[in-house]
C-alpha cells in the first residue's frame, strides 16, 4: 500500500485522536487530516464531573493532547472549530464549514474515518430548551454547568437520569454543597447492572442527603422568577436553580446515514471486524459504531473510552495493511459514588433473560482483605456463568474497597474463556492488608463450580418470596441473635450447628430452601440434609442478598 495516503478523521477524542496517532507511528509520510467541531481534539471527558466538583482543581489538566502537541509530536494537520456537512464518497471529497467565520471548503481522502461520538438525548418537553437546563458532553458544557453551579449554589439542582452521568453529577454538585434531587424513570440507578447489585447505591445517594426518586421522569420545566419549577411525572412540582439532562446517549450517525454508509439495527454505524463500513475506504470508530458483545455475540451499542482507543487503533492498522481485527466489547466498567464502588464486566442477567442464554447465578459476600487486619468491608459480588460447562459469562460487584480489581480480574477470565474452575484455581497476590488467602475471585469460583459440578443446587430469591408453603419449607440456619435482627418470611429457625440433632423436626417430604447470613452455612446445612434423605437447595448469597433483592420493592 502506498505509504503518501490522504487520511481524513472526522472527530477527536478518543477514537480520532488514537486513530491520527496510529496512524502517524506506521507512516512518516500518510498526510493526516483530524476535523473536529470543537475547540480541542482530545479531553478528559470521563473527568468533567470531577472538575464541576473541584476535585480537579486545574481546568487545565482536562485537556489530554493540546493542538499544538499534536501537531508537533504527530504531524497531524489538526483542524478544530471545523464541522464536516458532507461526504462524498464518489470523488472521495468532505466538505467542512468552518464555524467561526461560515466558510465551506473542501477536503479530498484515500482513507476516511469517522469519530463522531454519540450525541446527548434531550427528549422534547415544555420548556426543555431553557437554558438552564444543561447536558453534559464536552467542554463547554462542563465550563456553563460549573458556573451554573456556582450562580445557584442556595438553590436545589435536580438531575434527570441515573447512568454514569447523571450519578457523577449528582455526587459532584452535591459535593459542592447543592442540594441534590436525583430522577431515574426505572426502578433502580445504573441499569446496566442488575437491580439487586444497585440497591446498595440507592443507600449510599440517601445516606449523603440526595433526593432520589425512581420510577419518575420529567414532564416540564417553567422558568419562575430566579428559578425554575419542574413538574414530575407523579404530578409533583419542585424548584430548583439548574436541571441536568444525563437520560442518555445515542450514536451521532447523521454525517454517515446522509453518506449512505450502512446503518446498523440498533443505529450505531455498521462496521466489520476491522472496523470498516459498508464503504471499504471508509472506518468508523468509538461510541457511533456497533459492536459485537464478546459474550452473547449480538449487536450492541456500548460507548466506553477504553474500546474506542483500541477501535482507533485498529482501524489504523487497517488503513496501512495490518490485518488487525476488532474482537468485541464485554462493557468491562466502574463508577464511584460517593464511597460506593459498582463495577460489572460480561453480560448481565437481565440480557441473559432477553436473548434466552441458558445460565446459572451466584451470590457471594466475603470480605475485600483479611477480616483480622483492620478495615475489611464486604465485596458483594455476583456471577454469572453457563451451568453445563461453568463457562463465567458476567460479573457484577459492590462496595467500598477492592471491587475494581475482582472485576479486573473476572474480566480478564471472561476474554480468555475461563471457567468457574478457573477461577477457584487463580493464584492471586495475598497479604492482610490487600487480600485474602482466598479472594473474592477465588471464594466466587469455589461456590459457581459446586454449583457446576453438582456438589451443591441452589434457589434464588424469586422462589424465597414465593414460597409454596405445601411442598417447600424455608430454613434459617443463623443464630438465634441474628435472626432477632430480622430474617426471611416465614422460616423456620434451626442454626446449622443443633441441625443434626433436630434433623426430625423437618419433613421429608418437602423441599428445603436453606438459607444463612451469606452462603457459607447454608451450603453446610444443605450437605448434611442432602446426605439424611433430604432435598434441600441454599439460597445463594442467603440474607444479605435477599436485602438488597428486596430493597426498594
Amino acid at each position: 500500500m502506498s505509504e503518501n495516503l490522504k487520511i481524513v478523521i472526522v472527530g477527536g477524542v478518543a477514537g480520532g485522536a488514537s486513530t491520527a496517532a496510529r496512524c502517524r507511528r506506521l507512516s512518516e509520510t500518510a498526510e493526516i487530516h483530524l476535523f473536529e467541531r470543537n475547540s480541542y481534539i482530545s479531553f478528559a471527558n470521563c473527568g468533567m464531573p470531577y472538575y464541576i466538583s473541584g476535585v480537579i482543581s486545574d481546568r487545565k489538566e482536562m485537556n489530554v493532547q493540546s493542538i499544538a502537541g499534536m501537531e508537533k509530536r504527530y504531524r497531524v494537520n489538526v483542524r478544530c472549530g471545523c464541522e464536516v456537512t458532507s461526504i462524498d464518497r464518489e470523488n472521495k471529497t468532505i466538505t467542512y464549514t468552518e464555524i467561526e467565520s461560515g466558510t465551506q471548503a473542501h477536503q479530498q481522502y484515500d482513507k476516511l474515518v469517522l469519530s463522531p461520538g454519540a450525541e446527548i438525548f434531550r427528549p422534547p418537553l415544555p420548556g426543555g430548551d431553557n437554558p438552564r437546563v444543561m447536558s453534559l458532553r464536552n467542554l463547554e458544557d462542563m465550563d456553563r454547568i460549573k458556573l451554573a453551579a456556582e450562580k445557584y449554589a442556595d438553590k436545589p439542582a435536580i438531575v434527570i437520569g441515573g447512568g454514569y452521568i447523571g450519578l457523577e453529577m449528582a455526587e459532584s454538585l452535591r459535593e459542592r454543597g447543592m442540594e441534590v434531587m436525583l430522577v431515574e424513570l426505572a426502578d433502580q440507578v445504573f441499569v446496566a447492572a442488575d437491580r439487586e447489585m444497585a440497591a446498595p447505591l440507592h443507600k449510599e445517594l440517601r445516606k449523603h442527603g440526595i433526593d432520589l426518586r425512581l420510577r419518575t421522569s420529567l414532564t416540564s420545566v417553567k422558568e419562575n422568577g430566579d428559578e425554575l419549577e419542574v413538574t414530575l411525572n407523579d404530578g409533583s412540582k419542585a424548584r430548583c436553580g439548574m436541571v441536568i439532562m444525563a437520560v442518555g446517549v445515542r450514536p451521532e450517525v447523521k454525517l454517515a446515514k446522509e453518506a449512505g454508509i450502512e446503518i446498523g439495527g440498533l443505529g450505531g454505524i455498521a462496521v466489520n471486524e476491522n472496523m470498516q463500513t459498508s464503504d471499504p475506504d471508509i472506518y468508523a470508530v468509538g461510541d457511533a459504531v456497533e459492536v459485537t458483545n464478546f459474550v452473547t455475540k449480538t449487536k450492541a451499542l456500548i460507548p466506553l473510552a477504553g474500546p474506542a482507543n483500541r477501535q482507533g487503533r485498529i482501524a489504523a492498522d487497517n488503513i496501512f495493511g495490518r490485518k488487525s481485527t476488532y474482537k468485541g466489547t464485554q462493557g468491562t466498567s466502574v463508577c464511584k459514588i460517593f464511597d460506593q464502588t459498582i463495577a460489572m464486566t460480561g453480560a448481565n442477567e437481565k440480557q441473559l433473560k432477553k436473548l434466552g442464554i441458558p445460565y446459572e447465578k451466584i451470590y457471594v459476600h466475603p470480605l475485600n482483605h483479611a477480616g483480622y487486619y483492620p478495615g475489611a468491608t464486604p465485596v458483594h459480588l455476583k456471577l454469572l456463568f453457563d451451568s453445563c460447562d461453568g463457562r463465567v459469562l458476567g460479573a457484577q460487584a459492590v462496595g467500598l474497597k477492592g471491587i475494581e480489581k475482582r472485576i479486573d480480574v473476572i474480566a480478564v477470565a471472561i476474554r480468555a474463556g475461563m471457567t468457574a474452575e478457573d477461577l477457584s484455581e487463580l493464584e492471586l497476590s495475598y497479604a492482610p492488608p490487600y487480600g485474602s488467602a482466598k479472594d473474592p475471585v477465588n471464594f466466587a469460583g469455589f461456590v459457581a463450580n459446586n454449583v457446576v459440578i453438582g456438589d451443591m443446587d441452589v434457589c434464588h430469591t424469586d422462589e424465597i418470596l414465593e414460597l409454596d408453603e405445601e411442598r417447600q419449607i424455608l430454613l434459617d440456619v443463623r443464630t438465634p441473635k441474628e435472626i432477632e435482627a430480622g430474617t426471611l418470611p416465614g422460616a423456620t429457625a434451626i442454626p446449622v450447628d443443633q441441625l443434626r440433632d433436630r434433623i426430625d423436626e423437618l419433613d421429608k417430604g418437602k423441599d428445603v430452601l436453606v438459607s444463612c447470613r451469606m452462603g457459607l452455612r447454608g451450603y453446610i446445612a444443605t450437605k448434611i440434609l442432602n446426605q439424611n434423605g433430604f432435598k434441600a437447595r441454599n439460597y445463594t448469597g442467603g440474607y444479605l442478598t435477599y436485602q438488597q433483592a428486596t430493597a426498594d420493592k
